[in-house]
């Protein structure tokens, strides 16, 4: 007896319709099961590292792959390469670059809708931030003596700030544009003194700090930034600077928005509105409310079973240390890594971790030992990020010499 190709497919329709019922009740659900994790860009000696967890190091239309190479142990000297995601065909697009660490390296990134990528670093003892036309392959020179902030794949404009450990004489933020050069100053650290006088004071009193570490919104409405003074002159480590604050400016606004004296490791939500932070907190910088996430035990809870000397109440969703989170593009989870003892695991070990923004649920989807990779005196993270679809996730493993690329992609 053949069944009618009508009710076929009616019953097909009928098995999609659940499924997607499903996907939508439970965003972890395409995540539980049957994902491939693996290099991005598999290579025998030599690290591939993607930057950081505010910049996706895929390309918006999904066809390629950006990373910094090296064959040095500590990961402070190599190049900016792309890699075709189908072919496996790789191009170098600058080399000869110091890097200030192997955690973000040259901060490479996407810009102008995959036209263009941009990068900074050192080279023949000049900090400088490049960019490179896909369509030309030709490297161009955008500033001396500044470094990129953190821009959005679809834009034109890329923040700059001065270096950390020495500023000089322009301690400002700046917006360059990378089609035609022009720049231009919207936010002085004299505007945030006058915005913030009590605060500013209190932390810097007559010292001259300057706007460090730049993120602009994904609507590039907003961007927000830390404080940073310059407390030595060697950029390859930790007394370099000491940096302080949580700064949010509206560049349509034009004024400041949002104040707090803690930087955790935020990243911009797709609204452009709110920021992901640490232990999956988001911040409304409209507001400056912080609104946990609904799955973590409360503050109640934690202090009840330390009173009675009891472990926490179990709960969907396990808070995290060392993380560095940021939300998919359809808003619904958060990807960050953690070392594993929250998880009853060794420190050495750490996690890619996904949870629902909705508190129910939470799953991990990669362990590993993070203890070695490149020798640098600041480590690399994994770093997690979604890929522009969602449907993959990227971060940097350090569990052999070198510290790769990975690749997570849901079934």
């Amino acid at each position: 007896m053949k069944t009618h190709p009508i009710l076929l497919t009616l019953a097909w329709l009928g098995l999609s319709l659940v499924a997607s019922a499903q996907s939508t009740d439970d965003p972890l659900a395409p995540w539980r099961s049957g994902v491939k994790i693996g290099p991005a860009a598999p290579q025998d000696g030599r690290h591939t590292m993607h930057s950081y967890f505010n910049a996706c190091p895929e390309s918006p239309d999904g066809s390629h792959v950006l990373f910094y190479a090296s064959t040095a142990r500590d990961g402070h000297r190599g190049e900016v390469c792309i890699r075709d995601r189908k072919t496996g065909e790789e191009k170098v697009l600058a080399t000869n670059i110091n890097a200030e660490d192997a955690h973000r390296v040259a901060c490479q990134q996407w810009v102008s809708n995959g036209k263009r990528v941009v990068f900074h670093g050192e080279r023949d003892k000049e900090w400088f931030v490049g960019c490179v036309d896909l369509d030309t392959m030709k490297e161009r020179v955008l500033a001396r003596g500044q470094l990129a902030g953190w821009s959005q794949p679809n834009a034109d404009i890329v923040p700059l700030y001065s270096p950390h450990w020495k500023p000089g004489a322009h301690p400002d933020l700046d917006l360059i544009n990378v089609v035609n050069g022009e720049k231009q100053t919207p936010v002085t650290v004299a505007a945030l003194k006058q915005a913030y006088p009590d605060w500013f004071n209190q932390t810097f009193g007559e010292q001259h700090p300057s706007i460090f570490f730049p993120i602009l919104s994904p609507d590039l409405n907003r961007v927000f930034f830390k404080m940073a003074l310059a407390t030595g002159d060697d950029p390859r480590s930790k007394s370099a600077s000491a940096r302080q604050g949580l700064i949010c400016y509206s560049l349509a606004a034009k004024k400041f928005i949002f104040m707090s004296p803690k930087w955790g490791h935020p990243s911009w939500q797709p609204d452009s509105k709110h920021i992901t932070e640490m232990h999956f907190a988001t911040i409304d910088t409209d507001t400056g409310r912080i609104i946990s996430n609904p799955g973590l035990p409360t503050k109640a809870d934690r202090a009840k079973a330390a009173a009675e000397n009891k472990p926490v109440p179990d709960s969907p969703v396990h808070d995290v240390s060392g993380d560095h989170p940021s939300m998919s593009p359809d808003g619904k989870l958060i990807v960050t890594d953690t070392v594993m003892t929250s998880f009853g695991g060794e420190r050495k070990y750490w996690g890619v971790v996904l949870t629902d923004v909705k508190g129910k649920g939470q799953i991990i989807i990669h362990k590993f030992d993070n203890s070695h990779g490149a020798e640098s005196w600041r480590v690399s993270h994994p770093h997690p990020v979604f890929s522009p679809d969602g449907k993959r996730i990227y971060f940097n493993v350090s569990s052999g010499p070198w510290t790769q690329l990975f690749v997570a992609e849901r079934p």
